[in-house]
């Protein structure tokens, strides 16, 4: 079961220039700022109600956020959603026939364990699986 919208992924060239407008500009507050070595990314988290907004830089020229950001530009990258058991649910999405980019799940920002599922099954989004201790 998906039990909600976990965070909105957006593709920025600058981390600390984005930081700026979403802090200074609309008033939200970062909570953490990681990297995640896996993914060649650096990561700021904005909490906003019960979902976050997650600010993500490249940190490698080979990264897939640096991928994206050459072909479409800065903006939304992802929307995660929240679920209880992600490998439940990888199984299942398998089994209906949904193409998926990870089919074993890996870590993220905040040690969540995520996947992804590929857009050519969903409508051109680009949708993450997050399972996260509560």
């Amino acid at each position: 079961m998906f039990k909600k919208i976990d965070h909105i992924g957006i593709a920025v060239k600058n981390l600390e220039e984005a930081l700026q407008f979403y802090e200074e500009i609309l008033g939200l507050k970062s909570t953490k700022i990681e990297i995640v070595e896996d993914q060649k990314i650096k990561v700021a988290l904005l909490p906003l109600g019960e979902s976050k907004l997650e600010l993500i830089q490249a940190i490698d020229p080979d990264s897939p956020i640096a991928k994206f950001i050459e072909v479409r530009g800065e903006g939304i990258q992802h929307i995660a959603l929240r679920v209880n058991n992600i490998e439940k649910k990888l199984k299942s999405l398998d089994e209906k026939g949904v193409r998926l980019i990870d089919r074993v799940p890996r870590y993220g920002a905040g040690g969540a364990r995520i996947a992804f599922l590929h857009p050519k099954s969903t409508f051109n989004v680009l949708l993450e699986l997050c399972e996260k201790e509560e």
